[in-house]
């Protein structure tokens, strides 16, 4: 079995939204496949990118104005894909703690009815001020900023084409699985959802 670090760049992103900047470090255990490992490869680099853009200093130790280098527009644009992702992960993951969010087949989110009922005491405040408008734009903009990624890594593999977008979805899917917690809702290959044990 193969380790796999991804380091992703939640926090700076206003991460879990919390407007610190912190590196996560997940380890999961499996085996992968060459394409897995070039997928997650591109994750992996679009992170340690993202790190980087948030800890570039502004000025030269003589107190310059530096200009940061150069990014293409795709390169920006997952860049900056990552940061929305970082900011809307607290929220994300009390959508999932909840019940209202799960992770579907395609590694995107899915929303559920705002059922606040049954929030456990933690998260009392949270489901009662959480409108459904605004749960939707969340859940739409990170849905946004996952499909820039998954572009991003088909871009940057020469091995990739936009036809293999089906399978980058699927690595990113087999991704969250792996990385839910237990009470986190999964939609499986055939389409039917579970509830993570």
């Amino acid at each position: 079995m193969k380790r796999l670090i991804l380091t992703a760049a939640v926090a700076a992103l206003v991460v879990q939204f919390g407007c610190t900047l912190a590196e996560v470090k997940v380890n999961v255990a499996s085996e992968r496949t060459s394409l897995e490992n070039q997928i997650l490869g591109s994750y992996n680099s679009l992170s340690e990118e993202t790190l980087l853009v948030a800890s570039v200093r502004g000025v030269d130790p003589l107190g310059r104005i530096q200009i940061p280098p150069r990014k293409s527009r795709e390169q920006q644009d997952a860049i900056t894909a990552m940061q929305v992702m970082s900011f809307h992960a607290d929220d994300v993951e009390s959508f999932k703690r909840l019940g209202w969010a799960g992770e579907d087949n395609q590694g995107l989110l899915k929303g559920f009815p705002l059922a606040r009922d049954k929030a456990p005491d933690d998260l009392k405040d949270f489901a009662a001020r959480y409108g459904q408008q605004e749960f939707d734009a969340v859940l739409a903009e990170v849905n946004r900023a996952r499909e820039a990624v998954m572009r991003r890594a088909i871009e940057t593999n020469a091995s990739l084409t936009q036809a293999d977008l089906p399978k980058v979805r699927g690595v990113f899917a087999k991704l969250a699985v792996d990385t839910a917690r237990p009470g986190e809702k999964l939609q499986a290959a055939d389409g039917t959802w579970t509830v993570k044990k």
